[in-house]
């Protein structure tokens, strides 16, 4: 959308810019997020705000900035500090280009922490009384979501959120389920140059992925799959006796996640029949639920008038990807993901975000917020 038929009056886009950079100059993959928790808080403090410590494990800790005297707020805004880590050491950092701003968590999510901390900057410059809304910094969304279910664990909490995950500004009421699997196959160790006397486990799991691939591509529930990782053991100039492969599974928000799980165990069970010498399990690791929140909820109405004042659309989508938004709602509060930036460039060395869509978004948060005041 053009600049010239948005009305942007609060945020300081140029001081949003600095912010930006400075996020994303600083790195901070999953389990390094001191330094720039460091940096946040400085910054949220210069600004008037109230910020605590909430403790994750040693040096690491989620920001929380609630108004004084207030353990619960109508809404939080959520954002994740941690990247994954640098395809390039050497070139990770800040860099802009027109409209196009580049580096590592640009779009996931620096872009959305820098916009939602503009926001509150701005309520922290108004007279008027801040309203219930509350700012969550977490860390390792990237790994184990340890940030969010500490904040859940914590005497911090809301009945919504918006995470500014990338979402192009679209808001997704929805969002995807996950399922992490793990298979192993075992065979039988041998010298290299002889395979004839071993059983290749990497073989064996090579076939065995191709039968999940083939449902996965065919199967009803609409899955998101993808093989994440494949292991071989030993290493060595030997056959390898084991392997191991992690798949994730993403699926759409109203699926049985268990009639999924029974699929699989069956898949399992057919190929040790029919593949000779296959010997094969599988292993559910983190599970979460994917959901859906209906246009009717009075903060969803909120959120709209919000997209109609910016000229928006409301074109409301469901996220495809796993977040801290799973963890939330397992623990009764009601995530909406919206922000700045594509999903598809997340995690890529091609990175990057709108800086106009970016002015955008912490427009819409403080729009937002100042509705419930």
């Amino acid at each position: 959308m053009s600049s010239n038929t948005i009305k942007i009056t609060d945020v300081n886009p140029e001081r949003l810019k600095k912010l930006l950079r400075s996020l994303v100059d600083i790195y901070s993959p999953s389990g390094k997020e001191e330094e720039i928790l460091e940096y946040a808080e400085k910054y949220l403090k210069k600004a008037g705000l109230l910020v605590t410590r909430q403790e994750v494990d040693e040096n690491r800790y989620n920001l929380i900035v609630f108004p004084e005297g207030r353990e619960t707020v109508d809404v939080c805004y959520v954002g994740h500090m941690d990247t994954v880590a640098a395809y390039d050491l050497e070139d990770f950092g800040f860099s802009d280009e027109g409209d196009a701003i580049s580096g590592l968590g640009t779009a996931d999510m620096k872009a959305g922490c820098a916009a939602m901390i503009e926001a509150f900057t701005v309520l922290a410059e108004r007279s008027s009384p801040f309203p219930a809304v509350g700012l969550v910094l977490l860390v390792d969304e990237e790994e184990d979501n340890k940030g969010a279910k500490s904040f859940i664990e914590g005497e911090y909490t809301a009945p919504w959120a918006i995470i500014g995950e990338p979402t192009n500004m679209t808001p997704c009421l929805g969002h995807y389920g996950y399922l992490e699997v793990m298979l192993r196959t075992q065979g039988k160790r041998a010298h290299s140059a002889m395979p004839e006397l071993g059983q290749n486990a990497i073989e064996a799991m090579l076939k065995l992925l191709l039968l999940v691939t083939e449902y996965a591509i065919s199967s009803p529930h609409g899955l998101v799959y993808n093989v994440r990782e494949l292991s071989g053991f030993p290493g060595g100039f030997v056959v390898p006796d084991a392997c191991e492969a992690w798949l994730d599974l993403h699926l759409p928000p109203n699926s049985r996640i268990d009639i999924l799980k029974t699929e699989l165990e069956q898949l399992i069970s057919e190929a040790d029949r029919e593949i000779p010498h296959l010997d094969a399990s599988l292993k559910f690791e983190d599970t979460y639920s994917g959901y859906l929140i209906s246009e009717n909820r009075p903060l969803v109405g909120k959120l709209k008038e919000a997209y109609r004042k910016l000229s928006l659309p409301w074109e409301p989508q469901e996220f495809r990807s796993h977040s801290d938004g799973n963890i939330l709602w397992a623990a009764g509060i009601d995530p909406v993901i919206l922000g700045p930036g594509r999903l598809e460039a997340a995690h890529t060395p091609e990175e990057s975000v709108s800086f106009e869509q970016v002015v955008l978004a912490a427009q819409l948060y403080l729009n937002l917020a100042l509705s419930l005041a």
